[in-house]
């Protein structure tokens, strides 16, 4: 019932996000909020998020964002995901900035335990340890020679420390307004969803303490990926060779080449 709560308005507007229609409100309130109210809503087989807020011309409790998703699309646990996007691009910068935010129509889980995996997920392919070589147009500025090389020919090295310094890595971490999916460079399946659970600057830092893009537990498709048991190599199911679980007192750290995660998402 709280549609019908004096003083919400929906001033509709269509958005499209492939396989998703968001409805948003106009940017003639942008930015001047004031209380942020977040709802959601279960309903059949579709769910309902609703962003409220107030602004400085009134008190008014007002809808500025609605969005509705199928489940077909959607897991319960990416829709949180969601949620926590959207609230902090309105903080951040208002509906011009939610405008541009990401919304999670991949249907894939991030974060859990561990996951170990057998050297035979390493075993000799086609290319190397996988099927195919890198896709020639990677993201970050990568090297798509040096990502053939560490992805598909190598076991035990790795990028030089501080390779992705030299990169648009840290830019597009910074810039980003939410998490990034970071994407196998030889399949282009999602590996990992970073930052989560921390800052992006905490993320960027961790990377520059360790010379290496460094992730947590709770920022890993394990759907996608493994550590071996006996070495700590941590691959993606299909034989990418990413880096090494290098744990510390805060659990497992997951170092990885950033030339192995630069790839495009396929279809």
């Amino acid at each position: 019932g709280i549609h019908q709560v004096p003083g919400i308005h929906q001033v509709p507007g269509i958005h499209q996000v492939p396989g998703i229609e968001r409805k948003m409100m106009t940017t003639k309130y942008a930015a001047s909020a004031s209380v942020l109210l977040l709802s959601i809503a279960f309903y059949g087989n579709a769910f309902s998020l609703n962003i409220y807020g107030t602004f400085k011309r009134g008190t008014s409790l007002h809808m500025v964002a609605t969005s509705d998703y199928d489940s077909s699309m959607l897991s319960r646990r990416r829709l949180l995901g969601t949620a926590g996007t959207v609230c902090a691009a309105f903080m951040s910068g208002g509906i011009e900035t939610l405008n541009s935010a990401p919304a999670y129509a991949e249907d894939f889980t991030v974060g859990g335990k561990m996951v170990l995996g057998d050297e035979n997920i390493m075993s000799p392919k086609e290319h190397g340890t996988s099927a195919k070589p890198v896709q020639q147009n990677l993201r970050y500025e990568s090297s798509v020679k040096l990502a053939d090389k560490i992805c598909n020919f190598n076991r035990h090295f790795a990028e030089m420390g501080g390779y992705f310094q030299g990169t648009s890595f840290e830019d597009q971490v910074l810039e980003a307004k939410g998490p990034i999916t970071f994407y196998d460079s030889v399949t282009g399946k999602p590996l990992f969803v970073a930052p989560m659970g921390r800052s992006a600057e905490a993320f960027v830092q961790e990377s520059y303490s360790h010379g290496w893009p460094s992730f947590r537990d709770q920022e890993v498709v394990w759907d996608n990926v493994r550590v071996l048991k006996n070495s700590g190599e941590t691959v993606s199911l299909d034989g990418t060779h990413l880096g090494h679980n290098l744990p510390d007192k805060r659990g497992n750290r997951y170092c990885i080449n950033l030339v192995s995660i630069s790839g495009n998402p396929t279809a």
